[in-house]
């Protein structure tokens, strides 16, 4: 399957991030005040945009790489910048391909990079800056510091956001247990959790364009995204309307995922997503959840026993009264299993409306 441009884009932050030798050579481009056209990849499109220059197929190394930006023209190198493949090369693209840059260089690099789909680096001699171009997508290299400075504030965001999403996921589960949900508590938790990921999303592209700097952040973001648990799939399939078929899970949290962040700060707008009816009135109906999700909790019980649990009693409250013995009236649930499940969602609960209440 071919990868977006959005995931071309990160492969190739990760290939020039600090502390690879392409960055290196990159760097000592910039140093050296030079210019430079790089395309990443080669094949037949490639060949046949090219004019002129040497075939070298020489190991990459960034001298060499700086060496041969002297000349005039592009390299290509092999799209692991492995080897250098041909340097002084006259890149000729379609010129009826649409661009918005004004400088030869960088319109070239943004019309290679559209035509033969590999990433074309395009080093800038008077602006002193690394422009990345991959697909129709355009991304400017930027140095570590200030990279680092808007991670850091993202991370303190990031750890405001996970305590808030961790008060209303408790604050839901005990809600659930005592039958009192709403759709406004559903919305509110979906918020959190899609804010979370986009923010850690966010925080991951940091780290991949770090580098070996980016260390440190990475450990920082894996604490704070740590034990997360049953992701907004979970709640989706515990409250949308899935009679009709018409809409799976996993799309409804798609859509959900491609809200702008204007509509984000609209609960109703997220309830919409779910199936509830639109507008203030209906944030306040009261809800009942399946039980997916608290089900997912209990790490023994795999996906298709939960399933069979929650197409048994219908709603989370019937199973919640359920004792072992109805339990065991369940295909495919034991006694070891119905007990499992049974001291299961008994602590849940009682974890859940212990924290609510301290």
């Amino acid at each position: 399957m071919a990868r977006s441009p959005e995931d071309s884009l990160k492969a190739t932050l990760a290939r020039v991030a600090p502390g690879t030798e392409l960055r290196d050579g990159l760097e000592r481009i910039l140093r050296g005040r030079t210019g430079a056209l790089i395309v990443m990849g080669f094949d037949r499109t490639v060949d046949s945009i090219c004019s002129g220059g040497f075939d070298i197929g020489i190991d990459f190394s960034p001298t060499r790489l700086r060496e041969l930006a002297k000349m005039d023209g592009a390299i290509v190198c092999d799209k692991d910048a492995k080897t250098i493949l041909r340097a002084a090369v006259q890149l000729v693209p379609d010129h009826t391909i649409e661009t918005h840059e004004s400088g030869t260089r960088h319109r070239t690099a943004e019309r290679v990079a559209i035509e033969t789909g590999f990433p074309v680096i395009s080093v800038s001699q008077s602006m002193q800056i690394i422009q990345l171009y991959v697909g129709g997508l355009r991304h400017v290299l930027e140095g570590s510091e200030p990279v680092l400075a808007r991670a850091n504030q993202a991370l303190a965001t990031l750890e405001r956001y996970r305590a808030r999403l961790d008060q209303v996921t408790n604050s839901l589960s005990a809600l659930e247990i005592e039958a009192m949900v709403t759709v406004r508590d559903v919305a509110v938790t979906l918020q959190r959790q899609e804010m979370v990921r986009r923010i850690s999303e966010e925080i991951s592209q940091y780290v991949l364009e770090l580098g070996v700097d980016g260390r440190l952040l990475s450990l920082q973001l894996e604490e704070l995204t740590a034990g997360l648990g049953p992701g907004s799939e979970m709640i989706v399939r515990d409250y949308a309307d899935l009679q009709d078929g018409s809409q799976r899970p996993e799309d409804q949290v798609a859509t959900l995922q491609n809200l702008s962040s204007s509509d984000m700060v609209d609960l109703s707008k997220i309830a919409a997503v779910v199936g509830f009816q639109p507008g203030q009135d209906s944030l306040e109906a009261v809800v009942q959840p399946r039980g997916y999700r608290l089900l997912s909790n209990i790490k023994s019980v795999p996906p298709a026993v939960s399933n069979r649990l929650v197409d048994h009693f219908g709603g989370l409250q019937n199973l919640m009264a359920a004792n072992i013995d109805d339990l065991m009236t369940v295909d495919g649930i034991g006694e070891q299993r119905a007990r499992t499940v049974r001291e299961g969602l008994s602590r849940i609960a009682e974890t859940s409306l212990l924290d609510r209440f301290m």
